[in-house]
């Protein structure tokens, strides 16, 4: 390996760790549901989304989403979940 892709690899590691640290915590509100909203949501992306999001949707578009994440996405969200996931986006993200 030459010293020229050597050191662009090791410009490209602290790129990367810079962003990572430069990443904050994402806290949604605590709540019935919050779990699985947090597991399964942030197991595609991040949970900021949901906040960024809030409060424009109401319930017909929380579960529209979460439809949206399990048909189009490939989201692995059991049926029996998805209401508890809505009740609580729709309480506490939505309007």
């Amino acid at each position: 390996m030459s010293w020229r892709r050597a050191a662009a690899g090791a410009a490209a590691l602290a790129v990367a760790l810079a962003a990572l640290a430069q990443e904050s915590s994402i806290d949604l509100a605590a709540g019935v549901g919050k779990d699985k909203v947090v597991a399964y949501c942030s197991s595609c992306h991040s949970l900021d989304y949901i906040q960024m999001n809030s409060p424009f949707p109401d319930r017909k578009l929380w579960e529209a989403e979460v439809n949206k994440m399990i048909k189009v996405f490939g989201a692995p969200i059991p049926p029996g979940e998805i209401g508890a996931m809505v009740d609580y986006l729709t309480k506490h993200y939505g309007r």
